[in-house]
């Protein structure tokens, strides 16, 4: 069922937006704030969780102080849906602010107001201190920013007091905004002359779906600046000591992921091309289809004992690798990674290198002696 409907473009008087509106007319307090009341372990924003609504508080005003009167939880779908609605008068509210302030700062010449500016902002796989320079001054100067799940709390800690925060992050199970809803708010404040912040996790242009949100604007005819950020392979792989290439050891890495557009379970057909003992691999989301990746690796070439290892929450003060001696800790060989990741129960977000780099880790769990034999006979 359609959550929304797209209206006519802006008015002067907001009697419009590019935003849907949920069929609901009284929309209810926020029940959500029940879920993930103990998600203050988890370095980003889980679900709905009541860090969520602190954060984005803006939004709901009054709402915060009645959601203890919800008894009974109701479903995610029903949750995003009375988001939507609570949320839709102070975006409103927003957009003839912003609206406002540019005519007020002579933003318009001849009589006429050009968009706002839009950054694609990548912030690392979740340690602030990995933020580019750049990344940090346009988060201090944004007007709203969009956040995803995997932005860690520590890097929106560095916003600056007047922005206003707004959750658009995705996970299994719930979507609190749909793509095409995200791509909808991005150009409905662009249009009205805001600095919109589209905070991605990792880098903005891989796995993150910031392709698809610069190429909406620009047919639109916004302006979109791309600010990289480390990508979670290259920052979890620094922090563990792995080289993702090496020489006489892996002359090429690949990035995968886990997730195949429509869904499903076996996504990784690219295993028979992937399946090369020269090279690193990556993998992204990909701790569900893990084990049929693994075993399309190995018919496909790749030796069972090659090295891997699964990191959870990588780089931040939540990490936790699996280490086949260590408790909450995998380094294991690519034939037990799987299971090793269900004896630790890891949790999504959780990264996969796999390949002879791998062992030269220190913290492998085997000899220096093992480690060279190990390289050589890959």
């Amino acid at each position: 069922m359609a959550l929304v409907y797209k209206l006519q473009s802006l008015s002067s008087s907001l009697s419009s937006t590019h935003f849907r509106k949920p069929n609901s007319l009284n929309p209810q307090p926020i029940c959500s704030l029940h879920f993930n009341s103990s998600s203050n372990s988890s370095p980003f924003t889980e679900k709905t969780s009541i860090e969520r609504y602190q954060r984005d508080q803006w939004l709901y005003k009054n709402q915060l102080d009645q959601a203890t009167l919800c008894s009974v939880p109701p479903d995610f779908d029903s949750i995003r849906q009375n988001d939507i609605a609570l949320q839709l008068p102070e975006l409103r509210k927003l957009l003839q602010v912003l609206r406002e302030k540019r005519e007020s700062e002579g933003g318009c010449g001849s009589g006429k107001c050009g968009p706002g500016n839009v950054f694609l902002v990548g912030t690392g796989p979740g340690d602030p201190e990995l933020l580019t320079l750049k990344a940090y001054r346009v988060i201090q100067n944004a007007d709203l920013l969009l956040y995803d799940r995997l932005v860690s709390n520590d890097v929106l800690e560095l916003i600056g007091t007047g922005a206003r925060l707004l959750y658009v992050g995705k996970t299994a199970g719930y979507h609190s905004r749909t793509q095409e809803e995200i791509h909808e708010l991005l150009l409905s404040f662009a249009e009205a002359g805001a600095n919109v912040v589209r905070l991605k996790g990792g880098d903005p242009l891989v796995f993150g779906r910031g392709g698809e949100e610069m190429d909406f604007l620009r047919q639109q005819g916004i302006e979109v600046n791309v600010i990289p950020g480390i990508t979670a392979a290259s920052g979890i792989a620094a922090k563990l000591g792995i080289p993702l290439t090496h020489r006489g050891v892996a002359n090429s890495v690949r990035f995968l992921t886990g997730h195949s557009r429509k869904g499903g379970t076996d996504p990784l057909f690219v295993a028979e091309n992937a399946a090369d003992p020269d090279s690193t691999l990556v993998v992204y989301m990909g701790l569900s289809t893990l084990p049929s990746l693994a075993q399309k690796l190995v018919h496909h070439g790749l030796p069972p004992n090659t090295p891997a290892v699964a990191v959870e929450r990588g780089t931040t003060p939540q990490q936790r690798t699996v280490r086949m001696i260590f408790y909450f800790s995998v380094f294991a060989e690519l034939k037990d990674l799987a299971d090793e990741i269900i004896s630790a129960e890891l949790v999504s977000p959780t990264l996969i290198i796999i390949g002879k780099v791998v062992a030269l880790s220190p913290s492998w769990p085997y000899s220096s002696k093992e480690v060279s034999s190990l390289v050589e006979a890959i």
